[in-house]
């Protein structure tokens, strides 16, 4: 079989900065503690742990982590999270990604502005995902998160909406629940796509990845919300497509009667994973 890797899949660039200072502080101080799991894949979370990234909750944050190195990973926090850090003396490796703290900035300014009118503050974003509790807990007044079009009974329509989105949405979920919210609010809704382009731009350019291949192996962690995201779109073009984390779930059987097989991941998936699950594959 060919056994193609899609070279643009893997690593965005918030995650390869996070990974490259965590692995920094690692070589100066040789344990560092990350707040949650540094990127949302097992198999790197892993390798990481084996260098000495120990990850921790919120509420191991403690005085017991006094004069110790705390990495505070690229999907953010919020403020609060700093000034217990502060608190705790703990010595600080900031790797948010700069796109994420530009939509935190984005959140406080538009809360400040719907307090003054009696708005609303609406992000499109998986409740409970790191990043939107970062986002979310940038400001005190009310923030309506919308994982899906349902959600929307939750806001107001005859009040102020500013509309905002996590990172790593799906771009056509945000411009389904945009011409929503377009169509009922009586105000016109203020709209801002706050979506990496680095991560969308991927979904026609998997699809069209996923076409060119009889099978399509994507590789992602289970916790990936980026990984759902575009393995779906991989299946949308291609329903022969398998969703693994490592190589020991792969199984001959999935490649009978194929010629080609493609190779992709999420952002949250390194270059490394996707090169191992090609060189099984070959062995087939």
């Amino acid at each position: 079989m060919n056994v193609e890797i899609d070279l643009k899949s893997g690593f965005c660039f918030g995650v390869v900065r996070a990974i490259e200072m965590a692995e920094q502080a690692l070589t100066q101080s040789g344990k560092v503690w990350s707040l949650g799991d540094i990127v949302h894949n097992r198999v790197e979370v892993e390798r990481l742990r084996n260098l000495g990234l120990e990850t921790i909750s919120i509420e191991m944050l403690t005085d017991q982590l006094r004069g110790k190195h705390l990495l505070i990973r690229a999907h953010g926090e919020p403020p609060q999270t700093y000034l217990r850090a502060e608190e705790c003396g703990v010595t600080l490796t900031d790797a948010t990604c700069p796109v994420v703290a530009r939509l935190q900035k984005k959140v406080r300014q538009a809360d400040e502005k719907m307090r003054t009118i009696g708005g609303q503050v609406v992000i499109l974003g998986k409740k409970g995902h790191a990043e939107v509790v970062g986002l979310v807990g940038q400001v005190e007044g009310e923030v309506i998160v919308v994982e899906k079009t349902d959600d929307l009974k939750n806001v107001d329509y005859t009040r102020p909406v500013i509309f905002l989105s996590q990172t790593t949405q799906s771009l056509d979920l945000f411009c389904e629940v945009r011409d929503i919210l377009v169509a009922n609010c009586q105000c016109q809704p203020e709209v801002h796509d706050t979506i990496c382009r680095n991560v969308a731009n991927r979904e026609p350019h998997l699809m069209e990845f996923a076409k060119k291949h009889d099978v399509i192996v994507f590789v992602a962690g289970a916790k990936s919300s980026n990984g759902k995201v575009l393995y779906n779109c991989c299946l949308k073009a291609n329903p022969k497509t398998i969703l693994i984390e490592e190589p020991a779930q792969l199984d001959q059987n999935f490649f009978v009667g194929a010629n080609s097989v493609g190779v992709c991941g999420a952002t949250s998936t390194p270059f490394w994973l996707m090169e191992s699950v090609a060189r099984e594959i070959e062995t087939y």
